[in-house]
């Protein structure tokens, strides 16, 4: 497998080194020089495949013999031991839960094949692997839990002070081993910028083996393609052909891998982009200006980024063709007003329980459909959470029936611990470079 730069198409390096080095130095994105088109034969019976059959194909036509066939199998059967179910709610709406993980986010799915991808790569004797990830929420917890204990390798996770719930804090510093979380006194963009401040940092990335856990690692994208196909697997066994995926989007890693999906010939009618009040998408899409904004906090925190690293993917998947995007992929806002009527709503009709990014795209698939009346095709809207990490937005009737998963209340007795830290960029390279 090969991989460019979305910075400079001329720049090819190997699956590893984009792996461990996670973003080119000229500050771009790595992306497949070639993406594969899988055969018609395989989509048409792809319901007789299981999610990790599915994984194989898929996870073998992207890497391209970059891991022989027997090692690929191993990693993905150790990363994908918990189910993805598309749940039904009515007619042509259904439900994909991601939340089944460890982690109880579908951010398990990259942070588990990540980990046993680096820990296949790396060799013994070679200098230690420092991770850095920034995260709004799940994406800390997620490569936490995936990453404790993998040899040879420290983990930095750097989250907003005050801006993550209680259990996604619990999950990032809990954890000792290998694994040390960093609370920054400011927004998740800013945490974001650190991070790649020091992907860009020449000096400290002489001193230190860097890479990166955040969905700005192609090893991230990868795995977040299999639950697209594994969807659709599953509405063709309950005999649906055609499917609109709505998805909850902050720093559009998610959607980013539907698309790639879609461009190896998953059939999808339609990709839709739901975001909270940090809507730098919507608007480009519907004025063609893409300005970035600081990011607000809201009840969606997981989707709280004003600069969403992953649209650069998205952008050159479609060769910078605003128009030709436009047909595939709309894009809905919501206020932390309209989720919270949303997870009511959700409730009401259906007697289902929403995390409030879960909502967020329920809300944008609602809105499409009735943009759309004479649509005929499953509606599909991804749940990316646990409702039990988000208490705070549920009425006392919601919260009695939130089944909270022993993972959960096992760490409530675990004592936590994070680096408290301001977001000067010369702090945080002190941090990595004296601290260990």
């Amino acid at each position: 497998m090969k991989l460019y730069s979305t910075n400079n198409h001329d720049l090819n390096v190997d699956f590893p080194t984009a792996v461990f080095n996670s973003m080119p130095l000229d500050k771009g994105l790595y992306m497949p020089v070639n993406i594969p088109v899988l055969d018609q034969a395989f989509i048409q019976q792809i319901d007789q495949y299981t999610l990790p059959q599915i994984a194989f194909k898929v996870a073998s036509a992207l890497l391209d013999q970059a891991i022989p066939a027997a090692d690929l199998q191993k990693i993905i059967d150790e990363a994908f031991n918990f189910d993805a179910p598309v749940v039904p709610l009515e007619a042509e709406t259904y439900v994909l839960e991601l939340f089944h993980g460890p982690s109880l986010a579908f951010k398990d799915f990259g942070a588990r094949f990540m980990s046993r991808i680096m820990a296949y790569f790396l060799k013994d004797g070679e200098q230690l692997l420092d991770v850095l990830v920034a995260t709004s929420g799940d994406t800390g917890g997620a490569v936490a839990l995936g990453f404790l204990g993998v040899p040879n390798t420290r983990v930095t996770i750097l989250y907003p002070k005050g801006k993550v719930s209680e259990i996604q804090e619990l999950q990032l510093c809990t954890n000792g081993q290998n694994i040390h979380a960093i609370e920054v006194d400011g927004t998740f963009d800013d945490c974001q910028h650190l991070v790649k401040q020091a992907f860009a940092d020449e000096e400290l990335n002489r001193k230190l083996r860097l890479t990166s856990a955040n969905s700005i690692n192609i090893s991230r994208l990868i795995p977040q393609t299999l639950y697209y196909f594994n969807a659709y697997a599953q509405l063709r066994r309950a005999g649906k052909k055609e499917v609109i995926f709505s998805v909850p989007s902050g720093n559009f890693g998610n959607i980013a891998a539907g698309l790639l999906a879609y461009k190896m010939g998953l059939p999808v009618k339609q990709f839709i982009a739901a975001t909270n009040v940090n809507d730098t998408v919507p608007r480009y899409l519907k004025t063609g200006v893409y300005e970035t904004r600081p990011s607000i906090q809201t009840y969606a925190n997981a989707m709280d980024v004003g600069a969403p690293s992953n649209w650069v993917r998205i952008m050159d998947l479609f060769n910078q063709d605003k128009v030709v995007l436009q047909e595939v992929l709309k894009s809905y806002s919501y206020t932390d007003e309209e989720t919270l009527k949303g997870i009511h709503s959700i409730y009401d009709q259906f007697g289902y329980i929403a995390c409030p990014h879960t909502a967020i795209a329920w809300l944008a698939l609602e809105d499409y459909k009735k943009e759309n009346p004479q649509e005929n095709a499953a509606g599909v809207f991804l749940s990316t959470a646990h409702a039990c990490k988000f208490p705070d937005v549920f009425s006392e009737e919601m919260s009695s029936k939130i089944q909270i998963p022993a993972q959960v209340q096992e760490l409530t007795a675990k004592l936590k611990h994070a680096e408290k830290m301001d977001t000067v960029y010369e702090s945080f390279k002190n941090y990595l470079t004296t601290f260990y």
